[in-house]
């Protein structure tokens, strides 16, 4: 079997045109942007990466908006169908768009969770605008940590597969043909070679169902900023390792149930915590409405509160 031959057809390149302000003068231009996505159902709803098309950004003259015309290709297809936005979501980095055509074909969709360290993996996208472009590696790792440039932390699987500019959004696939991941940034400098990062498909089902059904991303929420204490500065500080609570939003779960500024967290649904990410990692295995139980140390006294996760505004 011809692995490419059977993803192909469900591999899309993405052309997005922007408005780009100048910030010193009185005027603007338009800057444009290869992508690549992932027909995920035969009446044209298209996976792909929200830095494609909500590429809102600073640089040293323009102020980039958002993306103002999505343009789709479809494999060995000359027309330009254009598309529009369904949803977006920052904190995976996924969108979905949609064209206006039937009879597509979706992708089939793979399981991320038994990807091993080692296995094949093929890169297929939109890079440079050369439509349909294949490259082919392994797997080097699974569940890594990357932050990207604007510090928002991913776990992804890692291949050596070639993924470069325009491959975004577009298919890491298994031996099978299957979609395992969406291709979605690299490291790249001097000495870098081979280290491209793709989102597992199986952290994105629920969020493309969700940007499909509600053109946004529902999650549970608490209402607090927090700050991380290790011991050092827990100690200097007098207070206890936890999470130091530096601000509480306005009606959110968190006020209603009664947390207030100063509180260290210290436990959630009685696990130890001692980080914002522990905290993120239990309240969103929660559904919204669901109740969680903080353990806060306040003035040096524990205490027990239960709150009623919210809809993130």
């Amino acid at each position: 079997m011809n692995v490419a031959n059977k993803v192909l057809p469900s591999i899309v390149g993405i052309k997005v045109e922007y408005t780009a302000n100048s910030i010193f003068l009185r005027n603007s231009t338009t800057a444009s942007a290869e992508g690549s996505g992932i027909i995920i159902s035969e009446d044209g709803y298209i996976l792909t990466n929200n830095h494609i098309v909500n590429s809102t950004s600073n640089n040293s003259y323009y102020e980039i908006e958002k993306a103002n015309k999505v343009s789709v290709y479809l494999y060995n297809d000359k027309t330009e169908y254009t598309a529009t936005i369904v949803g977006t979501d920052e904190q995976t980095d996924l969108a979905v768009i949609k064209i206006d055509k039937t009879g597509l074909t979706p992708a089939e969709l793979g399981d991320s969770d038994s990807v091993t360290v080692g296995e094949f993996s093929m890169a297929i996208g939109n890079p440079l605008g050369m439509q349909s472009s294949v490259t082919a590696g392994i797997i080097s790792a699974v569940n890594r940590k990357v932050t990207d440039s604007d510090g928002k932390t991913y776990t992804l699987i890692q291949t050596d597969a070639a993924i470069n500019s325009g491959n975004s959004g577009g298919a890491l696939v298994n031996a099978e043909g299957k979609v395992i991941g969406i291709n979605t940034l690299k490291l790249s400098g001097t000495g870098i070679e081979g280290m491209g990062f793709a989102i597992p498909i199986n952290s994105t089902k629920e969020i493309y169902e969700q940007l499909i059904q509600y053109n946004k991303v529902k999650r549970p929420y608490i209402g607090i900023t927090g700050l991380d204490l290790d011991e050092k500065t827990a100690e200097y500080n007098k207070l206890v390792v936890g999470i130091y609570v530096k601000n509480i939003d306005t009606f959110s779960a968190a006020e209603k149930a009664g947390v207030k500024i100063g509180d260290v967290i210290v436990a959630a649904d009685g696990k130890e915590i001692k980080t914002m990410e522990e905290l993120n990692d239990i309240k969103n295995s929660h559904k919204i409405g669901d109740q969680m139980t903080l353990k806060v140390n306040r003035e040096g006294k524990e205490i027990d509160i239960t709150l009623t996760l919210m809809e993130q505004p």
